[in-house]
């Protein structure tokens, strides 16, 4: 096993208690479900920021357009023509 560095870290208790069950359930150590969730968020990309308003004004236009029904006149075109492009 490679050198490991030691670090010192703050849970609630009701992470601890989850750590200590799920630890005895996998039979593992907490320290390797810590280091599997560490090794789990730096493989991932940073989540984006959510724009709450944003998202509220793009639902807002959907049930506008929603409401308007459907298009007068139809469509000119077939779901085939799309996959001829």
């Amino acid at each position: 096993m490679a050198r490991m560095k030691r670090k010192q870290i703050y849970i609630d208790p009701n992470q601890d208690r989850r750590l200590r069950n799920l630890s005895k359930r996998r039979g593992v150590t907490e320290s390797e479900l810590i280091r599997q969730g560490i090794e789990r968020v730096l493989g991932e990309r940073a989540p984006l920021a959510l724009d709450h308003r944003a998202w509220e004004e793009e639902v807002a236009f959907v049930k506008a357009w929603a409401r308007k029904g459907p298009v007068k006149g139809g469509r000119t075109w077939k779901r085939e023509d799309l996959y001829d492009r």
